[in-house]
């Protein structure tokens, strides 16, 4: 009930720090956020869309969240996203031939294994030399980026795009298959599959006790047997191949070959709803789904309604605030009660 609530309160902060944006723009307050609404969820086509853009989103948060429940703060989600995208690619490319059973399942575990590659690195300084992860992996966004900047305009790069950087087209065995015909694709099933996979093992299970006891009291964990080192491992390892899944199946199921910005801005949001969730799996779903309508729709409001597209970067920063607010709130008024 306090849940509902709380998400209640942060709608209506939405809307009326919204309407105020908008009224400053010169835009019509009432008829652009029902325009937003109907581009966002209104017919089965803006369902889809929505969807295409929450399913990255949606990894993403996953990704934050495993080791967020270690204690450990991860903004890496993007550069794992691209590597994973990357070395799944690599594989594609080693067997275009290869059929659907074997190729497709190939490709995702590549792009999960380079996405785990790339965030056991930051795993391994913080777990060896006590480097922060919060430094390492953003730093890491950046040569994951340039690492595929660097094969499409170089050695991977098709020479029948005529100057466009990107690889050939990727082979029907390794797409992604599309739901119902949209361009929304499987990748959807898979992440609401893992985040409700990743509650019951982390948050009921026994693997989930441990990582508490270790978050709150590292030196009681370790009187109990256990090890930090290795947890951290662990966490950043799971965290960055769910990442690197979303970057293969970005590539292969929306852009059909890899190309520069797969990312468009996936792993920030992505960070933003694992916080603004609570580091809750489950809830970090819906989340994703209503912050990929809203940008979806921005989209589409930027192309019909001639609102800038930065007006869409800001009515994204107000539903973040408006949901910090609401959270802020709920938890002060149950401070009193």
């Amino acid at each position: 009930m306090r849940a509902l609530a709380t998400a209640g309160l942060a709608t209506l902060l939405f809307l009326v720090l919204a309407a105020g944006f908008l009224a400053i723009i010169g835009q019509p307050p009432v008829a652009t956020l029902v325009d937003l609404a109907v581009y966002a969820f209104g017919d089965a086509y803006s369902v889809s869309e929505s969807l295409v853009k929450a399913i990255p989103i949606l990894f993403c948060a996953l990704a934050v969240i495993v080791p967020a429940r270690l204690g450990l703060i991860s903004v890496g989600a993007d550069g794992q996203l691209y590597l994973g995208a990357l070395t799944g690619t690599a594989v594609v490319l080693a067997m275009p031939a290869a059929p659907l059973p074997v190729l497709l399942p190939a490709m995702l575990i590549g792009g999960a294994a380079g996405g785990a590659a790339l965030s056991l690195v930051a795993g391994g300084l913080r777990a060896r030399f006590g480097v922060n992860e919060t430094i390492t992996t953003l730093l890491l966004n950046f040569v994951a980026v340039l690492l595929v900047n660097f094969v499409v305009y170089g050695p991977w790069k098709d020479p029948a795009n005529l100057g466009w950087p990107a690889t050939i087209e990727f082979p029907d065995a390794a797409t992604v298959p599309g739901l119902f015909g949209t361009r929304a694709h499987a990748g959807l099933v898979l992440a609401v599959i893992l985040a409700v996979v990743l509650h019951f093992v982390f948050a009921r299970g026994r693997l989930g006790l441990r990582l508490r006891v270790l978050r709150e009291n590292e030196r009681v964990g370790r009187m109990a047997g256990l090890s930090f080192s290795r947890m951290v491992l662990f966490t950043m390892a799971v965290g960055g191949a769910i990442a690197g899944l979303a970057g293969i199946i970005e590539v292969s199921a929306i852009q059909g070959r890899l190309q520069p910005g797969i990312s468009l801005g996936y792993g920030l949001t992505g960070f933003l709803v694992a916080w603004l969730s609570g580091q809750s799996f489950l809830l970090a779903v819906p989340l994703a789904i209503l912050i990929g309508g809203l940008i979806a729709a921005g989209d589409t409001l930027q192309l019909f309604a001639k609102v800038p597209a930065s007006s869409v970067t800001v009515l994204l920063g107000l539903l973040f605030a408006a949901m910090l607010a609401a959270v802020g709130i709920a938890k002060k008024r149950a401070g009193q009660g």
